[in-house]
């Protein structure tokens, strides 16, 4: 597995961040992809195999300029950890703009279909090798929580493009998984509440169970080690405790 080539984005915060650490340590090479540079030389923390390339994953000429990159320092890429996402706002169907709706799936899904496009390219040029791209969706891909809409339609729609890779990518050695992470202890987790009391179907509010971001890191370390032969479709990794079977 030495030197393999990643592609993190999202890589400035969160689960973005703890794969990117979590694949140096494992000897990838890995390209730093998000929004903001400090954020990302934060992740790097000046590591040897990191390389950082600020990118707007909705900006379809800056992911090009970032597989561009990746190829141009590294010669290939072999793994894509599609992350880059966004909660949105907290809103019903019958409460969203349509502002707020673009914008949540502009990152979520188009800028997942982005990267997905110019990873696959850039695999297929590297045959007959191929590669793996594993999408961070979400339990929310499973079930909502209370006025997500945006972000549950965004997270049920990659387990779709999840499905599609995989399929088109089989005849060029690419393979496509899906992790769906429910309550990793991140930023997010602060938004929807999960400390302070999130929001319930039944109006109430109650403080939810949370796990060590570095266990969902872990897992997708698990994924991206897979030999070529095998692949995970999907991988579901949650707090111990957390409403997610009796959600909704």
């Amino acid at each position: 597995m030495s030197g393999r080539i990643a592609v993190v984005t999202g890589a400035g915060s969160g689960i973005g961040r703890a794969v990117t650490r979590t694949l140096l340590e494992a000897d990838f090479r890995v390209v730093l992809a998000g929004r903001r540079e400090d954020a990302l030389r934060e992740t790097a923390d000046g590591h040897p195999h990191a390389l950082v390339v600020p990118t707007d994953v909705t900006v379809e000429a800056e992911v090009e300029a970032l597989f561009a990159r990746a190829v141009a320092e590294w010669g290939r890429v072999d793994l894509l950890f599609n992350n880059a996402g966004a909660f949105g706002p907290s809103a019903s169907a019958a409460e969203i703009s349509l502002d707020d709706w673009q914008r949540t799936l502009d990152v979520n899904l188009t800028g997942s279909l982005l990267c997905a496009r110019a990873a696959m390219r850039a695999m297929i040029a590297q045959q007959p090798s191929g590669g793996r791209i594993i999408n961070n969706g979400s339990i929310s891909a499973h079930v909502p929580r209370p006025l997500s809409v945006a972000y549950t339609v965004s997270k049920h729609a990659i387990s779709g493009l999840t499905k599609s890779i995989d399929l088109d990518g089989r005849a060029h050695g690419i393979s496509c998984g899906q992790i769906d992470i429910g309550n990793a202890r991140t930023s997010i987790m602060s938004e929807v509440g999960a400390s302070s009391g999130a929001l319930q179907p039944d109006g109430s509010r109650r403080v939810e169970p949370t796990f060590d971001v570095a266990d969902a890191a872990r897992a997708v370390l698990f994924m991206a080690q897979l030999p070529a032969e095998s692949n995970i479709s999907t991988l579901t990794i949650a707090a111990a405790g957390m409403p997610f079977g009796g959600r909704g």
